[in-house]
């Protein structure tokens, strides 16, 4: 099995810092964030504007990675389910995947509408929301 090495560009800065207090997605009540990204990465964030949706792929840092299979959203009424079938935080590589809103641009620091992640968790990259294939 080969190694590969994920490099954050920055971290997230956010009112939740307790797991049990963050909602299971971005649309379920999560608080605005910020993004603060590591000076190397400056150029990157160049031609991003306020007002443009973004993915963030982040790293969830406190997951569990042996999980294999969980009953969705922890309600046990629902049968256990195989964890590449939800989008339950603990899996083997704890990937978070979050579409959100750039509501302000100050230097390093991206604000960012209805972010999940937990204060701390390192951001891995940011890429565009595609449009149809007209706008590509």
């Amino acid at each position: 099995m080969t190694d590969y090495t994920l490099l954050p560009i920055g971290h997230v800065e956010s009112p939740l810092t307790n797991l049990a207090d963050a909602p299971r997605q971005g649309d379920e009540g999560a608080p605005n964030a910020w993004l603060v990204i590591f000076p190397a990465y400056r150029e990157a964030l160049k031609d991003l504007t306020v007002g443009e949706d973004i993915l963030l792929i982040t790293w969830f840092d406190r997951a569990l990675r042996d999980v294999l299979a969980v009953h969705p959203r922890s309600d046990p009424s629902r049968p256990v389910t195989g964890v590449f079938s939800t989008r339950s935080p603990d899996r083997p590589n704890p990937l978070g995947l979050h579409r959100v809103t750039i509501l302000a641009i100050d230097n390093l620091r991206l604000h960012v509408n209805n972010l999940e992640a937990l204060d701390g968790t390192p951001l891995i990259d940011i890429k565009p929301v595609l449009g149809d294939l007209s706008e590509r």
